[in-house]
């Protein structure tokens, strides 16, 4: 195997034997065998699509099979065999379509005959032999654009899986979900070609997070400023992690009047702040601190953890027997959900112990996205005009247990007092609980939501920008961002296709970045390894 798509990825090359993520040789390979698989759906359905032709069942089971393949979310070879057969199967139905309308059918690239193998051992073998990643381009600055832009896919589908769970859909997504997949599969290509691939797909993944943004306000309501709790009480117990709302609204409404309270873990934080979530009363509080630790606490927590799409490693033998899984996420031997029916849950909360006493950890605010912040609009841009607020500081991103993650904690400690923190994704797992004070009663730590939520802070950006006549990038504010995994990928593409310069990035740099791709990206968007916290606030601040 060879795999280098996260940043935690072996000695900063790429992970070779196994995965730092959990996943085996095995999984890598069905998971570069499915990639394969769905660039010969995709060869058939951009042809379709040009004469027409549209499937919806079909595009939402591509969003599906490649958010698959997003580091930790689907680990469980069995199930990789039956999305690989059903690309198949699907592929066969469009080109039956395709060939109907008299579309052309006979692509020569190998993805479009692709026939699997009919054991997992064998189909493993005919994902090895792919040699995926090498075999993108012979060129490695070509190559290291391909990758760019195959991580970026796999973000900007699940958010359109997301999104689309909630009823919302864009073909415009799907599109290009095909063309990105099947210009993966071109050869001869040039630097100047692949890059304006690579800056569609931050427009296109603008796109899908517009979409989750609606799905989710549409659904739940807009975020509101709103407490929750680090500590606990004593009740019966679920812990929920992960960054599906709609499961959550399930898990509540299952086990509305049962005794049970639910927490949060992890990306479902900033549930608590949406209206349609926080009206149950059983919906109690948060649970553990940073993605490092999960290993240590899930162990503490007296109920069972329902996991739903990417958010963990392999649980660990201690507390594996109390896991359920959802959705996308698998692990062999672990019990998985696959109908929503979380009764199974419930009784293993209902026979368990829970907490046995009342605990006060403190709060943390949650609930300040673009709605909450640009409603105190006003007070913001007379703060900064008087002086009271003299920069804004981005600090997000995924967490991860690499050592310097602590780099975003002591950053955000050092940041001086007349400056704000909006801060998102799981990076804030790291800081979430510092008590920072207030600017004018606005806090300065302000939790703007899920790694999503990029667009929030998006909008608030570009509308201070309006309010202040100027561009984003001559805004009072700095972007330092961690990043662990593809979806942070997609969220970069996004925010250089929108032009904005000097994002400090780590605590390292991507490893399927190119030393020339690099170069490209310092000279054109100013991007910079992140130093030491002194040093990156002194370079901002002066």
């Amino acid at each position: 195997m060879f795999c280098n798509q996260c940043e935690q990825t072996a000695k900063g090359i790429g992970c070779t034997i196994a995965g730092v993520c959990g996943k085996n040789e095995e999984v890598a390979d069905l998971q570069d065998l499915l990639v394969h698989a769905l660039q010969g759906l995709a060869l058939y359905a951009k042809e379709g699509r040009r004469l027409g032709i549209v499937d919806d069942a079909t595009d939402l089971f591509a969003y599906e099979a490649i958010f698959s393949t997003l580091t930790n979310v689907d680990f469980d070879p069995a199930r990789f065999v039956v999305l690989i057969n059903r690309t198949v199967e699907l592929r066969e139905a469009m080109k039956a379509k395709v060939a109907a309308a008299g579309g052309t059918t006979d692509f020569a690239e190998a993805p479009a005959t692709f026939i699997p193998a009919g054991t997992v051992a064998e189909l493993a073998e005919q994902g090895k032999a792919l040699n995926l990643i090498e075999s993108l381009d012979s060129d490695v600055n070509i190559r290291s654009l391909k990758q760019t832009l195959l991580y970026g896919l796999k973000g900007i589908a699940a958010y359109a899986d997301h999104a689309a769970i909630l009823g919302q859909k864009d073909p415009a997504v799907a599109a290009f979900c095909y063309e990105a997949l099947t210009v993966l599969l071109a050869q001869g290509l040039t630097v100047e070609q692949c890059v304006p691939v690579a800056m569609k797909a931050g427009e296109i993944n603008l796109r899908a997070m517009e979409l989750l943004d609606a799905a989710n306000t549409g659904t739940y309501g807009h975020p509101v400023p709103t407490p929750v709790p680090l500590g606990h009480r004593k009740n019966k117990c679920i812990l929920i992690s992960g960054h599906d709302l709609h499961d959550l609204e399930l898990l509540l409404k299952q086990t509305e009047g049962k005794g049970i309270d639910i927490y949060t873990h992890g990306e479902m934080l900033p549930c608590h702040g949406y209206p349609e979530l926080k009206k149950y009363p059983h919906f109690y509080g948060h649970f553990g601190t940073a993605w490092q630790n999960q290993h240590k606490e899930f162990p503490n927590f007296p109920g069972p953890i329902l996991f739903t799409t990417n958010c963990i490693q392999k649980p660990r033998e201690d507390y594996i027997d109390r896991v359920f899984t959802n959705g996308l996420v698998g692990w062999p031997g672990v019990k998985h959900i696959t109908d929503k029916d979380y009764s199974a849950v419930v009784a293993m909360a209902l026979a368990m112990d829970g907490f046995t006493d009342d605990v006060d950890n403190g709060q943390v605010l949650v609930g300040f996205a673009r709605n909450t912040v640009l409603g105190v609009a006003d007070k913001v841009i007379e703060a900064i005009k008087a002086k009271a607020i003299r920069h804004f500081f981005l600090v997000g991103g995924c967490d991860g247990a690499k050592p310097g993650r602590d780099y975003f904690t002591r950053f955000v400690e050092q940041v001086p007092a007349d400056c704000m923190v909006l801060t998102l994704a799981c990076g804030k797992f790291r800081f979430f609980d510092k008590q920072l004070g207030d600017i004018g009663g606005i806090p300065r730590l302000l939790d703007v939501g899920q790694c999503n939520d990029a667009y929030s802070a998006i909008q608030i950006a570009v509308a201070l920008a309006k309010a202040f006549d100027c561009s984003v990038n001559d805004l009072p504010l700095s972007m330092v961002l961690s990043w662990y995994e593809q979806k942070a990928v997609a969220i970069l593409l996004t925010l250089l296709y929108l032009g904005i310069k000097d994002i400090r990035l780590g605590p390292s740099l991507p490893a399927f970045i190119s030393p020339t791709v690099l170069e490209f990206l310092v000279n054109t968007f100013d991007i910079k390894p992140v130093d030491t916290p002194e040093a990156d606030l002194k370079a901002i601040l002066g």
